[in-house]
């Protein structure tokens, strides 16, 4: 039987198949003339996923105060809490049970009943192992906000240094980046105006705090001006920005992306990746949320992640922009990385609303 690349969203897996050089047709997806994988000959993906369930525990043999909500078919869980699979349910469950047919064979309870990982209830291993500890995001929220800013102890900054080291993404010298202004007419900005505001002028965002200046940009001009969210008729001024020298950022926009795959190069395990994935993905998600700066207070939690990474070394945080699907953006904390070489003058003649309606009584 053949799988395919096209099955997977990890990129680790994916390298393998392609690196196979086959094409033919997929037996669970269907794709043909795609890259493919002999299950039946090659025991590489058996050995990695076997790996990956030997974390998980069959419901018969949990304790029986193990949280029910912590549960599910081991097909819905590899659909839901990683990013393994492109392909729904029911196609995981035939697709591992042929690459681990023969611990399908020995062990069917692990792929037919309900599982759990032991270690999500175990306070100390969850004290050590996880970024947030024994806490949750919204605890993190609470207690930056409203009880402790600067000296609170819920991140566990040695595990999160961990997934920052794979999150890693390098830029050469000359790579272009784009950032707009918004002007009262069309006369534009010159080059020397494009840059971050000085430091007694700069507002809080969701990287800096207020009064210290991180120069935001894009990785296009599209995504500029969705970013300031520019109206009919506003002219805008796009500066195109070059880098000076290589530099490392830590991409969030891919942090909950991260293969599993590759943890024995960095330190973590197949379980300690599985107990951080909600926080991986909170991270991500949360310093890409548009905010309307009428709360500042917002902006806290992503500012103190961001004030680590800072702190670590590295010259900047990757994310995406959630107000252009194709977006991404950058914030560089020294903003002398980057030179602004072209201006630009454009005025919006267009802006297309997408929207839902809401059930209101959901």
């Amino acid at each position: 039987m053949f799988c395919c690349a096209s099955c997977f969203e990890d990129q680790e897996i994916k390298e393998i198949i392609k690196a196979k050089n086959k094409k033919g047709r997929c037996s669970f997806c269907g794709r043909n003339d795609v890259d493919v994988f002999d299950i039946d000959k090659d025991p590489t993906l058996s050995e990695l996923f076997g790996e990956l369930l030997d974390i998980y525990t069959p419901i018969i043999d949990l304790p029986s105060d193990f949280p029910k909500d912590r549960t599910g078919l081991l097909k819905d869980v590899l659909y839901k809490d990683w990013h393994i699979f492109s392909i729904e349910p029911d196609l995981i469950y035939r697709l591992i049970t042929s690459i681990c047919a023969v611990r399908y064979k020995e062990q069917p309870e692990l792929f037919d009943s309900p599982v759990g990982i032991l270690q999500v209830g175990n306070k100390d291993y969850l004290e050590e192992k996880a970024i947030l500890k024994n806490y949750q995001w919204d605890d993190f929220v609470e207690a930056i906000k409203r009880k402790n800013r600067f000296h609170n102890n819920f991140i566990n900054t040695e595990v999160l240094d961990i997934f920052l080291r794979c999150a890693k993404k390098s830029y050469e010298e000359g790579h272009l980046f784009y950032r707009a202004r918004m002007c009262p007419n069309n006369g534009g900005y010159h080059c020397d105006e494009m840059g971050a505001p000085p430091h007694e002028k700069a507002k809080a965002g969701r990287v800096n705090p207020d009064g210290i200046s991180v120069l935001y940009l894009s990785n296009s001009e599209k995504t500029t001006i969705y970013e300031i969210r520019a109206g009919m008729y506003d002219h805008v001024a796009i500066g195109q920005f070059q880098l000076q020298k290589n530099i490392e950022v830590i991409d969030l926009a891919g942090i909950d992306n991260i293969s599993p795959f590759i943890g024995n190069g960095y330190g973590f395990d197949f379980t300690q990746y599985a107990v951080n994935i909600k926080h991986l993905e909170m991270i991500g998600r949360e310093i890409a949320k548009p905010l309307r700066n009428d709360n500042l207070l917002d902006y806290l939690p992503t500012q103190y992640i961001s004030e680590y990474i800072k702190s670590k070394g590295y010259e900047g945080i990757e994310y995406r922009s959630t107000l252009d699907k194709d977006g991404i953006n950058i914030a560089v904390f020294d903003q002398e990385l980057f030179k602004c070489i072209n201006t630009k003058m454009h005025i919006v003649n267009g802006i297309e609303y997408k929207y839902n309606e809401w059930d209101s009584s959901i």
